[in-house]
């Protein structure tokens, strides 16, 4: 398939969400992160945990909201963070309708810590192989979903290069098929962006909370749907690759806004989970 030069020049994908899902000021940003780390590397080290992901599923929303929740998942990279030389990520489009999948265009994106290199050999191959997948950078441009997780990234992980990808109108089956093409090996971190329940009373949050939570450890995909999570094509698309190579989950944490942040009328549930090989 041919690509037009506008397509495939340098460009930078800057923030968008900087100053308010989490500060704009490079070191604000990095005290805030390393603070959430060290406090949930302290409750790893309480629960013994020893083994390394392959792939995570994290929260997106504001770090006053989920930070807390999402850290508790990059916690768990810290004995392999000089491993992990590429990071696949993927995260549901929530400011442009999309067909398929939108991966960018763009050779960097950026945070307030400094850019982050994509894999545009990755990029390439996926958009020559993968019919639904193609360049989005509009879908990229303002997504919240997927930036909120770099700086956690910035701060975790040595030298890595990301592949960026927006989820629209895709199937499980399409997000698996992607997530297989570039599982890679060691080397590779997968990461599943993903919100849970949203705006429901506390208590009725918890209770689907809890239920979509017990298909993820069961690996269970056709037991989450729209309504479980936002992020749920690309969790239903992990679940299936998981449960065919006999992985098993951890469940990290899961809380919602009510927890973290007071209001209980109207909340939004978040959860982070760790893929181990079998």
């Amino acid at each position: 398939m041919e690509h037009s030069s506008q397509q495939w020049d340098k460009t930078l994908r800057p923030p968008a969400v900087a100053g308010s899902f989490y500060p704009d000021d490079r070191k604000a940003l990095a005290r805030l992160v390393d603070r959430l780390l060290i406090a949930a590397q302290s409750n790893l080290v309480h629960e013994k945990i020893s083994k390394f992901p392959k792939a995570l599923i994290v929260p997106h929303a504001g770090y006053r909201y989920s930070g807390e929740v999402a850290a508790s998942a990059y916690a768990t990279l810290q004995k392999i963070s000089e491993q992990i030389a590429r990071v696949i990520l993927i995260g549901p489009a929530h400011r442009v309708s999309i067909r398929g999948m939108g991966i960018t265009g763009a050779d960097y994106f950026a945070s307030p810590l400094g850019r982050i290199p994509v894999d545009t050999e990755s990029v390439k191959k996926c958009v020559e192989n993968l019919q639904y997948l193609s360049v989005n950078n509009q879908a990229h441009q303002e997504e919240h979903s997927l930036e909120t997780q770099l700086p956690f990234l910035q701060r975790c992980l040595g030298r890595f290069r990301l592949v960026p990808i927006v989820v629209g109108s895709a199937t499980p089956e399409q997000a698996e098929q992607c997530l297989e093409f570039l599982w890679g090996g060691d080397e590779t971190l997968i990461l599943i962006s993903s919100d849970l329940s949203h705006f429901l009373p506390y208590q009725e949050a918890t209770r689907i909370d809890e239920s979509t939570s017990k298909a993820i450890v069961n690996l269970n995909p056709d037991a989450i749907g729209y309504d479980n999570a936002c992020g749920q094509i690309g969790v239903r698309g992990l679940l299936r690759v998981a449960r065919r190579r006999d992985m098993h989950v951890r469940q990290l944490d899961v809380r919602n806004s009510g927890d973290t942040s007071g209001r209980k009328d109207q909340v939004v549930g978040y959860g982070s989970y760790a893929f181990y090989d079998a």
